[in-house]
This record gives C-alpha cells, sequence and structure tokens, in this order.
C-alpha cells in the first residue's frame, strides 16, 4: 500500500552508530483518578475544542516534594507544566538558577538512568534534581567508528551521556561517566542541541583521529558511585494510582487514565521497533505514536498525523507503516484476550460447580 503521498521529506537527523534517546517534555503521573472519569484539562486546547479553561481554582493543585541529589533541605513545588517550568521552580525552592539543573531522577540521589525523570512520576514519587558539578576536558582518539554513547537530553537544552556500552572506546576512558553532560565538541559549544544533532556530530568526527570533549558531571553526595553503563531493562512503572499528569512541551497539561491494556501492548510494539530501526528506546515517543495512530482509518492518514507532529523525526515509510501494523496487531491482540476470557467466564459459569444463591 502506497504510504505519505505527498509527504514533505526531511533529510532523517537521527544516526545509526551514536545511539540519541530524546527524553519528552511531557511526563505523566500517575495516582489522580475520580476526575471527569480520569481526564481532566489544565488549560485551553483540551478535551473541548472551543471551551475556555477551567477557572485556576478548580484546577487540581499537585505538590511534589523535591530535593538536591547531592544533597539539601526538601522544597516543596507545584503549578508546573513543562520540564522548563518544573526546572524552574526547582531552582526557586533552592535559591540556583534553573540552568543549573541537568536533569532529575525519581526516588533516587543516585545517577541511575532507569530512573530518569521523562516517563512517569507518580503522585507520591520524590524528585531529586542533579545540578552542574566539577568540569573536565578529554581528549578521545577515535579509532572505531562506533564510540559506544547513548545520547539522551533533558528537553530544556542539555545533551547527556544515558549508555556506555562495554567494551567501547569510550567505556575504556574511565574519567567518562554516565549522566555526564557533552558541553562542546572540539570547541563548538552543544548548549541548545537536542540529542540527535549531537549523535549526529560524534558519528561523523573522522575515524582515526583525536577529538576534545568538554564535560559537565553532576554533582555527587560521597555515597554515590559513578555509573559506567546504564542498564537496558524496561524503565520501572512508577505510581500505584490510576491517573497520570501530563506535561507537554506546547499545549497545557492534561490529566488522563493510564494507558489501557491495548495502548500498553502497542507502545511496547511501537518501541521495539524504534530500537529496531533507529537505535532507541523511548517510550513516550511511542505512546505519542500509538495515540496519534488508534482512531486512523488508514496508514495514509497516520502518516500524516506523525508528519504534522513529529515531523522534525521524519520517519521512514517503512517505519511508518510498520508502526501502523504493530497498533493493528495490538488490537487484534487485545480482543483476542478478551474473547478468550469472555468464553472462559461463560464455560465457567456452565460448569458442574456452579451453585446458585
Amino acid at each position: 500500500m502506497p504510504l505519505g503521498l505527498g509527504r514533505r521529506k526531511k533529510a532523517s537527523p537521527l544516526v545509526e552508530n551514536e545511539e540519541a534517546e530524546p527524553i519528552r517534555a511531557g511526563l505523566n503521573v500517575p495516582g489522580l483518578d475520580g476526575l471527569d472519569g480520569g481526564r481532566v484539562s489544565l488549560g485551553e486546547g483540551a478535551a473541548h475544542e472551543g471551551l475556555p479553561p477551567p477557572p485556576t481554582s478548580l484546577r487540581p493543585r499537585l505538590i511534589f516534594h523535591t530535593q538536591l541529589a547531592h544533597g539539601s533541605p526538601t522544597g516543596r513545588i507545584e503549578g508546573f507544566s513543562n520540564v522548563r517550568e518544573l526546572y524552574a521552580k526547582i531552582g526557586e525552592a533552592f535559591g540556583i538558577l534553573p540552568t543549573e539543573v541537568m536533569f532529575c531522577t525519581l526516588n533516587t540521589h543516585k545517577v541511575d538512568m532507569d530512573k530518569l525523570l521523562g516517563g512517569q512520576i507518580g503522585l507520591e514519587d520524590f524528585i531529586f534534581a542533579h545540578v552542574k558539578g566539577q568540569r573536565k576536558e578529554v581528549e578521545v582518539f577515535k579509532g572505531e567508528d562506533a564510540l559506544g554513547l547513548t545520547i539522551t537530553d533533558n528537553g530544556a537544552g542539555y545533551a547527556f551521556i544515558k549508555r556506555i556500552r562495554e567494551g567501547s572506546i569510550i567505556h575504556q576512558i574511565q574519567v567518562i561517566n554516565v549522566g555526564d553532560m557533552i558541553e562542546s565538541i572540539n570547541g563548538q559549544i552543544l548548549i541548545g542541541c537536542r540529542h540527535y544533532e549531537v549523535a549526529k556530530m560524534l558519528k561523523e568526527l573522522p575515524k582515526g583521529k583525536t577529538f576534545v570533549l568538554k564535560l559537565v558531571e553532576p554533582m555527587k553526595a560521597f555515597d554515590m558511585i559513578s555509573q559506567r553503563s546504564g542498564s537496558r531493562s524496561g524503565s520501572a512503572q512508577l505510581g500505584t494510582g490510576k491517573g497520570t499528569l501530563r506535561l507537554r512541551s506546547k499545549g497545557p497539561a492534561t490529566v488522563e487514565e493510564l494507558p489501557s491494556a491495548f495502548e500498553e501492548k502497542a507502545i511496547e510494539k511501537v518501541d521495539d521497533l524504534l530500537e529496531s530501526y533507529m537505535g532507541i528506546r523511548d517510550s513516550e515517543l511511542a505512546a505519542t505514536m500509538v495515540e496519534l495512530g488508534k482512531d486512523k482509518k488508514n496508514p495514509d492518514e497516520f502518516a500524516e498525523a506523525l508528519d504534522e507532529n513529529l515531523g522534525d523525526f521524519a520517519f521512514p515509510d517503512e517505519f511508518v507503516f510498520d508502526v501502523w501494523g504493530a497498533i493493528g496487531d495490538a488490537k487484534s491482540d487485545t480482543k483476542q484476550k478478551m474473547l478468550r476470557l469472555i468464553e472462559f467466564a461463560r464455560r465457567l459459569l456452565q460448569g458442574p460447580c456452579l451453585v446458585s444463591l
């Protein structure tokens, strides 16, 4: 089936060897239900188009506790709608500039990439802010095509190292660690660059040449041990509630229900495709793609929705077609599972041990 007729084509910004994993500006917060069936708009442009946003007094007041990861008193923050506003609130709470915040982790002060804030945040989760620490300059000889890095960004202008592959060039340089922010490459400042731009620069560095990295490591507490490589296991599900607060880089925050069984399966399938095609794993990006595709009637409509909402990624047609198929497979699998459960329940009710009361 032809896909994406008339789609605006771009050169893909993602690269093959140096992986890039974006932290989405949208966050999810489980733990808030019972509000209009689990879906509440916190600003304009949400559930009912054309209607004004609800008064501030009627919006849920969500308060989170936070500390600086290297040690500080506990602060209380509220009233943020995206990552940049979150960092600004943290800055206000501790009297620091928002630009000092590199990234945040949930429920641990350690540099644990599996607990990186950017997926889901429970209403009772504790936010630890990692701020800039020691700067360091490292010369690296690129003896192989791939350096062994996975790059992510914080959604607010900083790209940093999420994983270091064991046995790689970077793994052999003990001074480079997971969590280090990449400030510049060969003198070119990278503040404000996205993860894929930094990964592309690293890939395009000539093999057999030495280059200079300027890095900033997060400030550490005395009991923190540098993490040389990140786990490849799936992110832990945080929070136990039935709702999520989704923060968006554009538009209002919304309180939504947790993903359905179909959505969870579809997100998992799409995330696998992202890794297969582009070398990244990003459940938030996968969730956005599932949300865009679940109500579309054909792959061309889905391709147009992706171009409109995620055009910067310039997904190839074959990838879009496979994602469309994965979403359809998830629907079919979920439907078949429900039918089997219904049949099992029917047989159970017809069994000889049934007692009517």
